[in-house]
């Protein structure tokens, strides 16, 4: 690709991108949104969340974990249940972590 047309690329991605962004700011009146969509848009955030971590706790190399001696799980039960218990998020990463890293470095799991 040559210089040219990267920039063009570049440019081309930030008009598109500062368009779609501002598309609900363009209009003069609210766009109307159904309930349904309202409350589905609620739980948005959460659905990306585990989008994105579950496949790190249950797949490795695009496959599933079929063993249980992996470290990731225990850790994510554990941590699970600190949130759970103190619903503090620095706690649950270092619960999680730390038995994550004792499995892995202790028993090497």
């Amino acid at each position: 690709m040559s210089e040219w047309l990267t920039w063009v690329a570049l440019f081309g991605l930030a008009g598109i991108s500062v368009l779609t962004r501002s598309f609900f700011m363009i209009g003069e009146k609210p766009l109307p949104i159904p309930g349904w969509l309202r409350e589905l848009l609620k739980v948005a955030p959460l659905a990306a969340l585990v989008a994105v971590v579950a496949p790190e706790i249950f797949m490795t190399k695009g496959q599933l974990i079929t063993t249980w001696q992996d470290a990731r799980w225990p850790a994510a039960v554990i941590a699970t249940g600190y949130f759970f218990w103190r619903r503090d998020i620095l706690g649950t990463i270092v619960s999680g972590m730390a038995v994550m890293l004792t499995l892995k470095l202790g028993l090497g799991w």
